[in-house]
């Protein structure tokens, strides 16, 4: 691969994602994903993405954070779902209805958890105290802070999840690698760290911070537009997130400053990655090959047919 062909797709152009006992790579026009089924081997599941991932709106600043949100929430969850019935069985295939009615009732959980309980606590105190809107919303960050992080911890606990995470170090380790222009095979790869700044996890610490600034200048307000406005106001606070993240992401080289207040995101990746085993690591930079084949050829076409295995374990 070319020195222009590496730039040209650095940083916004692809993400990655830990699925079920796999790697998914997003490019700018393809995506990858690679998974180790229960015989084994390695099966690649690749596909074209819609037009929105390479139009003017992913141009624009603080929109294409939502957009970016929407796709973790959207495409990610598809990922998940055809992984894990790549991974398994014909008796363990998950319906699409089904998996897609859980996400929806995740998606109402993260936000009721994450976002409405912290509110409505910090509100029954500042009604209680009168402790103004700043401290409230310092309170209201606390709990959302805390919260995350104990979601994290206690989900990290799972076995399951726990070769998730692993998967997500090998993906953060293979991203890494080329950015680094390292060799990528496994033994070259596996030296990377498992941390990245353009992680989803330094987005979630992010949101939460930022969150308190945002929230700050609505003022006092009673309880039930103060839940209100969390909600609302989600798609703003996230748009900042992401462009915050986006900035020190590409920055962060040339100054130690931003080095310096990146590495509490850094350091809650501990919680969301694991040192990954060879064999995952091969997983991964299954994904992350086909999709530069797919991302350097002008007239690329994914497959369209079912995945096949590609490798033997």
């Amino acid at each position: 691969m070319s020195a222009n062909s590496q730039k040209e797709l650095k940083m916004p152009a692809y993400g990655g994602q830990a699925v079920i006992e796999g790697v998914m790579m997003r490019g700018k026009r393809f995506l990858a994903m690679a998974v180790r089924d229960h015989e084994g081997h390695i099966q690649i599941h690749e596909e074209k993405l819609p037009g929105i991932y390479s139009s003017k709106w992913m141009r624009v600043p603080f929109l294409r954070g939502v957009l970016g949100l929407w796709d973790s929430l959207s495409l990610g969850t598809r990922m998940i779902s055809l992984s894990a019935n790549m991974s398994g069985t014909d008796d363990e295939q998950i319906d699409n209805k089904s998996m897609a009615f859980v996400s929806f009732l995740s998606l109402l959980i993260g936000v009721a958890v994450f976002f409405l309980l912290p509110a409505f606590v910090a509100g029954l105190l500042d009604k209680a105290w009168s402790l103004g809107a700043w401290w409230s919303n310092i309170i209201e960050g606390i709990l959302r802070l805390f919260i995350l992080i104990a979601y994290m911890f206690l989900v990290g606990q799972i076995p399951d999840i726990k070769r998730v995470y692993a998967y997500h170090g090998a993906e953060h380790k293979t991203i890494n690698a080329f950015e680094e222009n390292a060799e990528l095979v496994p033994a070259e790869v596996a030296r990377q760290s498992t941390q990245h700044p353009r992680c989803g996890t330094s987005f979630m610490l992010t949101l939460a911070v930022i969150s308190v600034l945002v929230f700050s200048v609505l003022g006092p307000m009673p309880i039930y537009w103060r839940l209100i406005s969390r909600v609302l106001m989600l798609p703003v606070v996230a748009g900042i997130a992401y462009e915050y993240i986006r900035w020190v992401a590409g920055m962060m080289d040339r100054s130690a400053f931003l080095r310096w207040i990146i590495k509490p995101n850094l350091a809650l990746q501990k919680l969301t990655t694991r040192e990954p085993s060879e064999d995952m690591l091969e997983v991964s930079l299954a994904a992350f090959k086909r999709l530069l084949e797919l991302e350097e050829d002008p007239n690329g076409t994914a497959s369209e047919q079912e995945p096949q295995p590609e490798l033997d374990a």
